[in-house]
């Protein structure tokens, strides 16, 4: 019975590991984003880590889904467990932290594919700690599939695989688009708050200095009637985060001047997404030159997307002779819409109808 028991924790155990590293790994730059997060100054200040971010995160997403793959076939049973459960005590006490002091709200444990809050995914991790502890318990019972050469050859050509798809998508595109910005997804529907949706919910809590000293007061014990009293602060706590649209930071500013709504009705739009314009490549931009010369003849309103100033941008128009203008976004959102610096957006009334890396621009045709 303890045999079987364990088998079905290793698989469980195993298949978790997989997915979660697969769809990390059909987008690595979206797990180094969040590891920018964690080491920003106002999470661990770990800040001279972040120019290693996507680095951290390849290494990591390939010891996840490996580890889950030599796990599910039996190879190096003892160092396959053992790392999985040191693994887990790391994602543990990331997830911990998020939760307890309100950090990096999306983990993304699951990548882009499954949004979990901060205590799901703690809690998930808890009970992934549990399960290995098992195995750890009745290592024994953890043998090859088949037999050692046969486990050690699939752990081999999987991680062949894995690196292969690690360069394809960081050289062109993720292979699978999760995100709210997928092709066939309209931006303008993705915006909406439906009418009967949940409302947020949100706590007050008022510092008033009394008599010389500092309290804390609720909304409801109204500490602005008290004679004598002075405001000191005031803090806000989400209680209930009620419902958030797929896509809530998207903003198509120029000077200053929100035409979200008048690009969003064309149907002939191409946006060259720069979420910063100094690390754009030569090779890039020329490419794109070409690209939106060829768009505009073909009808299209072509804008560069980005987060960087009009003055950074006049400069690369000057360099590379650029006849479109600019539009100002959030970086966030536009690291988000597209994973290539420069990337191109094609839309139709809102609706995305195409998204290549700039290394595809020669490629991309129009009807």
């Amino acid at each position: 019975m303890m045999q079987l028991l364990t088998h079905v924790i290793r698989v469980f155990v195993a298949v978790t590991f997989i997915f979660s590293g697969f769809v990390k790994l059909v987008d690595p730059l979206g797990s180094a984003y969040k590891f920018e997060e964690y080491f920003g100054a106002d999470v661990l200040n770990l800040e001279f880590l972040s120019p290693f971010a996507l680095q951290f995160s390849i290494l990591l997403i390939l010891a996840e889904i490996m580890l889950g793959v030599m796990l599910l076939v039996g190879f190096k049973s003892k160092i396959t467990v053992w790392s999985l459960f040191f693994i887990s005590l790391l994602f543990l006490f990331l997830t911990w932290y998020s939760a307890y002091y309100d950090k990096v709200t999306d983990c993304g444990c699951f990548g882009d594919a499954i949004t979990l809050t901060p205590w799901e995914t703690f809690y998930k991790n808890v009970i992934l700690i549990v399960l290995i502890l098992v195995l750890l318990l009745r290592m024994y019972d953890i043998q090859p599939i088949l037999s050692d050469s046969f486990a050690q050859r699939v752990s081999l050509i999987s991680l062949l695989v894995f690196v292969g798809i690690v360069i394809y998508v960081l050289r062109y595109l993720p292979i699978i688009d999760f995100r709210a910005y997928a092709v066939g997804k309209s931006i303008p529907e993705g915006m909406l708050i439906p009418e009967d949706a949940e409302k947020p919910v949100y706590e007050d809590t008022w510092v008033y200095n009394v008599n010389g000293e500092d309290r804390t007061f609720t909304t409801e014990e109204k500490p602005w009637s008290i004679e004598g009293a002075t405001f000191v602060d005031r803090k806000t706590r989400t209680l209930v985060e009620g419902y958030v649209p797929p896509i809530h930071d998207f903003t198509m500013e120029r000077d200053g001047e929100d035409i979200t709504d008048l690009l969003m009705a064309k149907e002939k739009l191409m946006l060259i997404v720069a979420y910063n314009l100094s690390m754009t490549s030569d090779k890039g931009m020329i490419k794109i030159k070409e690209l939106a010369d060829r768009a505009m003849e073909s009808g299209y309103s072509v804008y560069c997307f980005s987060a960087s100033t009009q003055e950074d941008y006049e400069k690369l128009k000057s360099e590379y002779k650029l006849d479109f203008d600019l539009l100002f976004c959030d970086e966030t959102t536009l690291k988000t819409i597209i994973r290539s610096n420069p990337g191109v957006v094609t839309l139709n009334k809102g609706v995305i109808t195409g998204k290549w890396s700039w290394r595809r621009a020669e490629k991309i045709t129009f009807k």
